[in-house]
């Protein structure tokens, strides 16, 4: 460990961390993003990927699928198969998706589906397409990831409440921090996480609060709080869409400031998501 601008000795990640929460993008001439993207994400290939861990000292990962590959999973599942034992993925699936496409992809390691509710990202899936998915995938004992935006929490409590398979609220639900931890949103997701069935990442500081990523330490602190054997933690490698650009060293810096003790790091980074995603005792 090095000394960090302050003076004070610089976090280190423990031994078995996970990024729960990245993505791969492309190569665009061999994993062709979608016709329906509603943004250009750069090439940020699995090699980009394996390449920030090893600068981290970060051990496995969870590639989400990205909405600018759509349902096309290729790029995700081929950066499954380089770390078969070290990285798990989540897909995003459709009607056109077929039972032996989704046992194929439990096989190489998949273990979720992901919903996009963001307006900007195309908006509330179908009702029905919606819940047809998630009935398709709980015999595989997968979850469904969440990507919402604060009042979506309010819109939507009831339905996630009642989701028959565990689930995960990606970003902190995207609060908007100006608004304080007493906001309705933010107290709506603190209700739905101390669900047995609900998990939910403390990643997302650098959209919600863009200048200053401290400013999200508060709702991280009352989510870990809130459910200690349910929090998980990611980059957002490459932060997709975004005008800003990321230190993912500062992100790695503010986890001290989430999980001050080493229990919580340990829980945050380590046996939380072992647990959740089925890693191995060992590499």
């Amino acid at each position: 460990m090095e000394p960090s601008a302050g003076g004070t000795t610089a976090f280190a990640l423990p031994r078995g961390t996970c990024d729960a929460h990245c993505h791969v993008f492309g190569p665009a001439d061999r994993f062709p993003y979608s016709p329906k993207r509603k943004y250009e994400p750069a090439d940020s290939p699995k090699e980009a990927l394996a390449a920030l861990h090893r600068r981290l000292g970060i051990d496995r990962a969870v590639i989400v699928q990205a909405s600018a590959h759509g349902t096309d999973n290729r790029a995700m599942l081929d950066a499954l198969q380089s770390r078969p034992h070290s990285y798990r993925g989540v897909a995003i699936i459709d009607t056109a998706t077929s039972d032996s496409d989704l046992q194929e992809m439990h096989a190489l390691g998949v273990r979720g589906i992901r919903f996009n509710f963001v307006r900007s990202l195309g908006g509330y899936p179908d009702p029905y397409e919606f819940r047809r998915a998630i009935e398709r995938v709980r015999p595989l004992g997968w979850h469904a990831v969440l990507h919402m935006k604060g009042d979506d929490l309010l819109n939507l409590k009831d339905e996630i409440a009642r989701l028959p398979l565990p689930f995960v609220i990606d970003h902190m639900g995207r609060v908007d921090v100006g608004l304080g931890i007493g906001q309705p949103a933010f107290a709506t997701l603190l209700q739905l996480v101390r669900k047995d069935t609900a998990w939910v990442k403390l990643s997302g500081a650098e959209r919600m609060a863009p200048r200053s990523y401290g400013e999200a330490v508060p709702f991280a602190r009352a989510l870990l709080t809130a459910a200690p054997d349910r929090v998980l933690w990611g980059t957002d490698f490459p932060h997709p869409n975004l005008a800003e650009d990321v230190s993912e060293e500062e992100l790695v810096q503010l986890i001290p400031r989430f999980a001050p003790s080493c229990d919580e790091q340990q829980r945050l980074l380590v046996r939380n998501p072992a647990a959740l995603y089925e890693f191995p005792a060992s590499e």
